[in-house]
C-alpha cells in the first residue's frame, strides 16, 4: 500500500506540467483525482481558481496577443501574477483586467517591465520547481500537495494553506535548493486547531533541512 501511494503521489505531482502535453488521459485524470483530494481549499474554490486561471489567459491573450509573457496562477481566490510585459502601463491594465473578473481576492502582481524570457530561462524555472517538489517529498515534513511552488526568474513563489510549521519548513527547503534566487512566501494560514489543517505530527530530527541538491 505504501508504494502505491507513494507512485500516486509522484504521478500526481508530475500531472500539472503534463496537463499541457501528451499525458494519456488515464494517468492526467488519476493525477488530478490525488491532488484534488489532497487540496485544503474546498471543491468550489478550486474551480473558482482553474475558472479564473482560464478566463485571465483567455482575456490577456486576446487584449495583447504575443507581445506579453504573463502567467496567471490562482489560489484560494488569491492571483498571483508573473511574467514579463513591455511598460507599467501593460502591467496595470494586466491586473485591471484580472481584477475584473470577480471570484478574486486578493492580486499579487510581480509582472516584470523587461524584455520577454528566453525558452532556456523558462526551462531552467520549471527545473527549478520540480527540483523543489522533489525535495519536500524526499523531506516527508508536510503534505507536499499543501504547497504551490511557482518559480519564475528563478524566483521560487510559495503558496498555500498552511500552518506556521509548515511554512517554515517549506520555505527552509525552498531557500536551501540550488540555483534558487529568491523565495517569496504567499501563504494563507491557519492552525492545528483548525478543521482545515490537520498536519501529521512532526518526526524526530523533522527540524531539520535535508542538504542541498
Amino acid at each position: 500500500m505504501k508504494n502505491a501511494r507513494w507512485l500516486a503521489l509522484v504521478a500526481a505531482l508530475a500531472a500539472g506540467p503534463a496537463l499541457q502535453g501528451c499525458l494519456p488521459v488515464a494517468a492526467v485524470g488519476m493525477g488530478a483525482a490525488f491532488t484534488a483530494a489532497n487540496d485544503r481549499r474546498t471543491p468550489g474554490t478550486q474551480i473558482d481558481d482553474e475558472g479564473v486561471e482560464l478566463r485571465a489567459g483567455n482575456r490577456i491573450a486576446d487584449r495583447f496577443g504575443g507581445k506579453v509573457h504573463v502567467n496567471v496562477t490562482s489560489y484560494n481566490r488569491n492571483v498571483l501574477l508573473t511574467g514579463e510585459v513591455a511598460n507599467e502601463s501593460i502591467k496595470g491594465e494586466v491586473e485591471k483586467i484580472v481584477a475584473g473578473l470577480g471570484n478574486v481576492r486578493g492580486i499579487t502582481n510581480e509582472i516584470a517591465v523587461a524584455g520577454t524570457s528566453a525558452l532556456s530561462s523558462r526551462a531552467n524555472d520549471s527545473y527549478l520547481t520540480s527540483k523543489v517538489k522533489a525535495r519536500f517529498v524526499d523531506a516527508n515534513y508536510f503534505n507536499p500537495f499543501h504547497v504551490k511552488v511557482v518559480t519564475e526568474n528563478s524566483t521560487v513563489y510559495l503558496i498555500g494553506i498552511v500552518t506556521e510549521q509548515e511554512a517554515k519548513l517549506a520555505t527552509d527547503i525552498a531557500r536551501t535548493t540550488g540555483g534558487v534566487r529568491k523565495v517569496v512566501r504567499l501563504f494563507d494560514f491557519c492552525t492545528p486547531n483548525d478543521d482545515i489543517c490537520r498536519p501529521a505530527p512532526p518526526k524526530a530530527g523533522d527540524n531539520k533541512v535535508p542538504s542541498n541538491q
